[in-house]
C-alpha cells in the first residue's frame, strides 16, 4: 500500500534535514533530494512491523514525582 505524506525540509549547515508532518520520523542528506529519499527509506522501516529476535519482558515501576 502507498501512502503520500508531507515533509518539511530545511538547510542545518551542510546539511538538509526532512521531516515528515504526519509521523514523528526525520532524515537527512548532503542534499536536499538525499534528504528526501533518506526520510522515504526511513518512513518504510518505521511502518515494518517489529521482528524482535528475543521476546522483550514488560515490567511496572514506580517513581515519585511531584515537588519536594
Amino acid at each position: 500500500m502507498k501512502r503520500t505524506f508531507t515533509a518539511s525540509v530545511w538547510q542545518e549547515g551542510n546539511w538538509f534535514v526532512a521531516q515528515c508532518l504526519e509521523v514523528d520520523v526525520a532524515s537527512q542528506g548532503e542534499t536536499e533530494a538525499e534528504a528526501l529519499n533518506n526520510l522515504a527509506e526511513a518512513l518504510s522501516l518505521h511502518f515494518e512491523p517489529p521482528v524482535a529476535t528475543i521476546t522483550p519482558q514488560i515490567k511496572t515501576l514506580e517513581v515519585e514525582v511531584g515537588a519536594a
